[in-house]
């Protein structure tokens, strides 16, 4: 029989304070009537002895140290899942928004899941294709991976983001996609709902929408409830599904009112000293296990205040995720789209998932090529910046014509453009045509002769002297 608290000990912002509690348990549920009939739902999130800190999901406007009853449910926060999540739209806490009714559940869930063992990880293969060619050919996502995207305020993330759920494609065809968006306006809730509506991919995936009007606890809960689905799609199910997760930093912010209005110390920029370990409870969930065939692949966006790359939620991300897509503003001021930083992204599980019986046999020698001619593009840009790009050599001006093409070909695309990998590497090699042959040092003669040597004729490559 579970007790029922007769008022609080205390209020502090989204906090409450019971006292005389026993037998609670930490991220235990409760269960909160304020008045006759307001109801709201809270967690458990810290115990002091017989003192219990509870954050109240909707809020403690109303709420007094008198008029509140409480009761503790004996569980933590549990989503209910079935098959049929698939196409519908949720809240942050896992509670149906759609106008469809609930859902049957199968089984409910502790959404608190726990990182993949390490033993039991099997290591990713397979590369996600997302019809985005600055992905696919540099920085390939593979199945099983965290591949955050690194963006700034007011950037095309949201753009990139639908693209990418509209135009993924998983090998073996059985696969999901759970979006999850936290402390967003309004209306960019609608734009990604109406995007993937109008596209017809809707029915492919689990939606959690948390707005920036919700309550900050509901948040913190959202990340969770999306990899609990996942999770349960891809290791009861067998499906691979990909994790969208934007805003981190919004997350990580949510993360920093709670921890205050707790009293915790505060770390680097009024962050928890605890985040790192936080975040990675999340991005730790992704991964394959062995002796079963789904799979968890995690794309989650952050946006960098004042597109400070060092700011602790990017730079913390950056140590427990493989790699990183970085937007750059000044790419996307050129109106490049997407804006991707060539320099600055990498996929540091690109190598096992590319190449021959995965996408094509010269992916591996076209991406490296491609890095390091752009990477003179930069040594040109800079000198030019010097002398005049009049007073360049013709080398130098030849890197400044594939600098130029590179990005207006290569990096840029339409947003409704889905470019398969062949496609992608081909127009890889055509840029590549434009320079002479010896500054391709890192391409082969076989596959020179093979991909290369067919477009010369339409760039004109000269010989140096």
């Amino acid at each position: 029989m579970n007790i029922e608290f007769m008022g609080l000990s205390d209020v502090n912002g989204p906090l409450i304070a019971l006292d005389g509690v026993t037998d609670a348990c930490y991220e235990e549920m409760v269960d909160i009537t304020v008045g006759d009939n307001d109801h709201r739902v809270g967690r458990i999130i810290r115990i002091e002895g017989d003192k219990a800190i509870v954050q109240v999901f909707e809020g403690t406007e109303g709420i007094s140290l008198t008029n509140t009853r409480t009761r503790l449910t004996g569980h933590p926060l549990e989503l209910p899942v079935a098959r049929d999540m698939l196409g519908r739209v949720f809240d942050g806490a896992g509670r149906p928004i759609d106008g469809l009714g609930d859902i049957c559940p199968e089984k409910r869930i502790d959404v608190n899941g726990m990182a993949i063992n390490p033993v039991s990880r099997e290591y990713p293969r397979d590369y996600i294709r997302t019809g985005i060619s600055s992905i696919d050919g540099l920085c390939t996502l593979i199945k099983g991976q965290k591949l955050p995207i690194f963006s700034g305020s007011g950037m095309s993330h949201n753009e990139l983001a639908v693209q990418i759920v509209r135009q993924a494609n998983i090998s073996g065809g059985n696969y999901g996609i759970v979006f999850a968006a936290m402390g967003v306006k309004n209306d960019v809730a609608d734009y990604f709902r109406r995007s993937f509506e109008e596209t017809g991919v809707l029915s492919r995936v689990i939606m959690f929408l948390n707005l920036a009007n919700d309550p900050i606890v509901e948040r913190i809960m959202t990340p969770r409830c999306a990899l609990t689905a996942a999770e349960h799609f891809a290791f009861e199910y067998g499906m691979d599904m990909l994790v969208i997760m934007t805003d981190m930093t919004s997350y990580a912010e949510a993360l920093r009112e709670v921890a205050s209005a707790k009293g915790e110390i505060p770390g680097r920029k009024g962050c928890p000293g605890y985040l790192y370990s936080d975040l990675a409870s999340l991005y730790e969930r992704a991964g394959r296990i062995k002796g079963k065939s789904g799979s968890v692949t995690q794309l989650p966006i952050l946006t960098m205040p004042n597109d400070d790359v060092t700011h602790p939620v990017p730079d913390l991300t950056g140590y427990i995720t493989e790699g990183q897509i970085v937007l750059d503003r000044s790419l996307e001021m050129k109106g490049v789209y997407p804006s991707v930083s060539v320099q600055l992204s990498l996929s540091r599980l690109m190598k096992d998932g590319i190449g021959k019986g995965y996408t094509r046999e010269d992916h591996t020698t076209l991406s490296n090529q491609l890095y390091a001619s752009y990477a003179k593009v930069q040594d040109a840009r800079a000198l030019a910046s010097v002398i005049g790009e009049e007073d360049l050599s013709p080398t130098d001006k030849l890197y400044f014509e594939f600098g130029r093409r590179f990005e207006g070909e290569f990096l840029t695309q339409d947003k409704n453009e889905n470019r398969t990998i062949d496609e992608t590497l081909d127009i890889g090699w055509k840029l590549l045509s434009m320079l002479p042959r010896e500054e391709l040092e890192r391409v082969s003669d076989e596959y020179y002769d093979k991909y290369c040597k067919p477009h010369l004729g339409e760039n004109s490559a000269p010989t140096l002297n």
